[in-house]
């Protein structure tokens, strides 16, 4: 049984006197894995965060051809953990390694598929951060490399895991609260792409475009919520305010900061997201209407006055029964980890999946799925056409995956 974590008290200098070996409710789990993580930027170094306040493994080595990233994550890991580093100087001593558990792939998109496949040769489980590719050919490729590998494959489609979310799920299929689903809407209002090295984020040749890069998230709940194939997708955005005047290397930032998107189901479903990127501040917004009411979520960060973000949910029932508004929260400390406490609870699954219990982790295919609909919705930006998805996925060598 997993014991609780009185982690206030636990840090609490008045506790402080309790030598470790007569803690109880304070004792840390014993670390069963060793991982190492590929990739010491932004997400990279958040997953090593987290991996340390979980407890059930420890960061074992970290390696990134950035020099300066790898130094800064290896002071920034100091000042939370007292466990020693190991520093690789290439990925093949990472993956040779014998003390490594397991690998987590955190760098830039457009390396995601030649490094999944270098550390495949370690037989190891893998962890892969979103999106698994930047375009449809190497994300089929690697769910057929998944497939045939001898241990699993996890994609870090981490917003799954978001407290609202997670309540959303239960309410729409475990409880069927308004009955059968006929319509989703999501929306995400946020500032623009952070600052990366090189820029990389800044140009779609690298990101896979920003309906690949940040919507694949979204385009992965609402698959989920939808429980059916896309059939049509019709998208319209561009590039509006952000990096107009930004120039790397000789090269003008291309990234689209807006979009509408719209997607039919197989099953009649229908849904709708919005995309902006130039507002002051995070909100995110989902609307599931049913035949028997509607459940609405919304997320608010107000970085700019120091805010801690807050999220709610709502069933609204009408004559049909009682309706009801609450706030969700995970723990603060988990919150504060890392997108709102949702990479926390990722690692469960992935730790899970180590220790072999069931989980339910994002899988190649569902991460296949997720940029189906997003290169569809970047293909109809584009092009200014509606995208039949099957002949999408016939042009594209994908037809197999219609069933």
């Amino acid at each position: 049984m997993t014991k609780q974590r009185l982690r206030f008290f636990e840090k609490a200098s008045s506790q402080q006197h309790i030598p470790d070996d007569h803690k109880y409710l304070y004792k840390s789990p014993e670390p069963n894995h060793r991982l190492a993580i590929i990739g010491t930027g932004t997400i990279g170094q958040e997953h090593m965060y987290v991996c340390s306040l979980l407890g059930r493994g420890r960061v074992y080595g970290i390696y990134d051809q950035q020099l300066h990233s790898m130094d800064v994550a290896k002071q920034n890991f100091q000042s939370y953990s007292d466990q020693p580093l190991v520093l690789y100087s290439d990925i093949e001593s990472l993956c040779n390694d014998v003390n490594v558990d397991a690998v987590m792939i955190c760098t830039p998109n457009f390396t995601h598929f030649s490094i999944l496949k270098q550390v495949m040769s370690s037989g190891k489980p893998i962890f892969i951060e979103k999106p698994m590719a930047t375009n449809l050919e190497n994300s089929a490729t690697l769910v057929e490399l998944a497939s045939d590998y001898s241990s699993f494959v996890q994609i870090g489609l981490q917003y799954r895991y978001k407290a609202q979310y997670i309540e959303a799920f239960h309410e729409l299929h475990s409880r069927q609260s308004i009955g059968d689903i006929k319509t989703i809407s999501m929306s995400e209002y946020r500032p623009p792409f952070l600052d990366k090295v090189d820029q990389w984020n800044k140009f779609s040749e690298y990101s896979g475009g920003t309906l690949v890069e940040k919507c694949c998230h979204y385009f992965d709940l609402i698959n989920l919520m939808a429980n059916s194939l896309a059939t049509r997708v019709y998208a319209s955005g561009g590039q509006a305010v952000n990096f107009l005047d930004l120039k790397h290397q000789g090269r003008s930032a291309n990234i689209d900061d807006h979009a509408f998107v719209i997607i039919d189901f197989a099953n009649g479903v229908r849904a709708n997201f919005t995309l902006n990127m130039f507002c002051h501040d995070f909100t995110e917004e989902l609307v599931v209407t049913g035949e028997r009411g509607r459940l609405t979520t919304k997320e608010t960060f107000n970085f700019h006055q120091n805010k801690p973000s807050e999220a709610t949910i709502g069933i609204e029932k009408g004559e049909w029964g009682a309706s009801r508004e609450s706030h969700v929260a995970y723990s603060q400390e988990i919150e504060q980890s890392g997108h709102h406490g949702a990479t926390y609870y990722e690692h469960i699954a992935f730790m899970d999946q180590l220790d072999g219990i069931a989980s339910d982790p994002a899988t190649p295919l569902q991460g296949l799925w997720s940029i189906i609909v997003a290169s569809a919705a970047q293909h109809s930006l584009q092009t200014g056409q509606v995208v039949d998805v099957r002949q999408f996925m016939v042009d594209n060598n994908l037809a197999h995956y219609l069933g």
